[in-house]
């Protein structure tokens, strides 16, 4: 079995006096995609946040690679390794494609640097042709590439993806899904945030279902597809 390189361990966590997380738990292996699956407000992008240190749980704890997490700044985290590609993409518009990734370099945790520009232009390579251009002028995709190249860029260990595929026309949402698996062919451990199951399937190993901030699932994706119960009841499938 893959090590396990971060876990939350039943976080409870708020938005001012409003409890949004409740005993909240998961764990990511080396290696593998990790779907967190659920209905929009369920708490997915909560969950995310509160991993790459935008909020900070109020109990529970963090931890990743074996050390606490829990309430560091969002910039230590990141430092350390985990890399969050947050939903509303927040992408420079006034920088270029190139300089929104060059902005991003830094070494990896362990000093080493796997991703390059050239390499994240090789591994999107729709980005190549528009590095001059501004962010703002790119279309929802292929902000949605940038962002995720400019994660790259940081060198991370776990790579945090929130709803890649929202608001997406129907083939940059294959050209996503595509990204997704050649990242896990090299490795890449990630935590996939989705409403979207069917877009989870071939792509993930596991899955956690989430619902009104509690973890009601955890299985291999495939356990989750053959259950009609947990798919009817908690992802209007």
């Amino acid at each position: 079995m893959s090590q396990t390189v971060l876990q939350v361990k039943k976080i409870d966590v708020f938005y001012a006096s409003s409890q949004v997380l409740f005993n909240m738990s998961l764990d990511v292996r080396k290696g593998e995609t990790l779907a967190l699956l659920g209905r929009n407000g369920a708490g997915k992008s909560t969950t995310m946040k509160t991993i790459a240190g935008v909020m900070a749980p109020r109990r529970g704890d963090i931890t990743f690679k074996g050390q606490s997490i829990a309430g560091r700044p969002a910039h230590l985290i990141a430092r350390a390794g985990i890399s969050f590609v947050p939903e509303d993409r927040q992408i420079f518009p006034d920088l270029s494609v190139e300089d929104n990734l060059t902005i991003a370099i830094k070494n990896g945790a362990d000093g080493t640097q796997a991703w390059s520009l050239e390499r994240v232009y090789d591994m999107l390579p729709l980005l190549a042709p528009l590095k001059t251009r501004m962010g703002g002028q790119l279309s929802g995709g292929e902000q949605q590439m940038l962002t995720v190249g400019r994660a790259l860029m940081g060198n991370p260990e776990v790579l945090l993806l929130d709803e890649p595929s929202e608001g997406l026309a129907p083939i940059m949402v294959q050209k996503i899904g595509d990204l997704i698996r050649a990242l896990r062919q090299v490795g890449t451990t990630i935590v996939l945030a989705e409403q979207n199951l069917h877009f989870c399937l071939g792509l993930a190993d596991r899955a956690i279902v989430i619902d009104k901030g509690s973890d009601v699932f955890c299985g291999t994706i495939a356990e989750l597809n053959a259950n009609a119960d947990i798919k009817q009841r908690y992802l209007s499938v």
